[in-house]
């Protein structure tokens, strides 16, 4: 098997590690849109966790630009970052590896969150807390789109 099959993996990782409900959000569009994952999930198809996924994608978008809003780092948000990370690695990886796409993914989030972190709170003292969470929205929605579209379009194309 290619070591690019578990590239989605990485790269919904790097997702979470800046908006964390933004991969559950993109995956649960797809499962809406009746396009299967390469990876098996059972919880995938549960309706719950399509319409919860997408309210949850879109809360985050609207409660990151609250004042009162912590960083991604504390406690609480590294652990949402390692669930959605966890779940969004395993449905994009292929068929037996969901578990190495799981902690690709799950590796990837946690280290890039304070990465993350930094780069942002620089842009906030720049430009401000809502402009930059926007921007940042902007590129973190359109990569887990991305990412979604690739990972389940080139399962479709193997099938």
């Amino acid at each position: 098997m290619k070591t690019l099959a578990l590239l989605p993996s990485v790269l919904i990782g790097a997702v979470a590690s800046a908006r964390s409900m933004t991969p559950m959000a993109a995956i649960a569009g797809a499962r809406l849109a009746h396009r299967n994952t390469p990876g098996r999930l059972l919880l995938l198809d549960h309706p719950l966790f399509k319409f919860g996924g997408l309210a949850m994608g879109v809360g985050e978008l609207f409660g990151d630009k609250m004042k009162s809003a912590p960083d991604r780092t504390v406690f609480l948000g590294l652990l949402a970052r390692v669930m959605s990370a966890g779940i969004a690695g395993s449905a994009l990886a292929p068929r037996g590896r969901e578990k190495l796409g799981a902690a690709l993914a799950v590796g990837t989030a946690v280290p890039l969150a304070y990465l993350g972190l930094a780069g942002r709170k620089k842009a906030m003292k720049r430009i401000g807390q809502t402009k930059s969470g926007l921007i940042e929205d902007v590129i973190i929605v359109a990569a887990g789109a991305a990412v979604v579209s690739w990972a389940v379009g080139a399962f479709d194309q193997r099938r």
